[in-house]
């Protein structure tokens, strides 16, 4: 048996394992629906702070 037929076996036995794996641990079918989303209570919000303002820049007398 030569290193090429040797190759492909094992190549195609990997992949028949990775298919495998990817079935038995992927989703198959519709995912399950959410629950019902249960709204909260308006809460008022404070209003945000005021921005910052940057330093002031004056004239310097000469």
């Amino acid at each position: 048996m030569n290193s090429e037929k040797f190759a492909s076996i094992l190549g195609a036995i990997v992949a028949a394992v990775v298919l495998v794996i990817a079935f038995l641990y992927g989703p198959i079918g519709k995912p399950p629906n959410p629950g019902q989303k249960v709204e909260s209570a308006a809460q008022p919000t404070a209003p945000p702070p005021p921005a910052a303002r940057g330093p002031v820049v004056r004239e310097v007398p000469q």
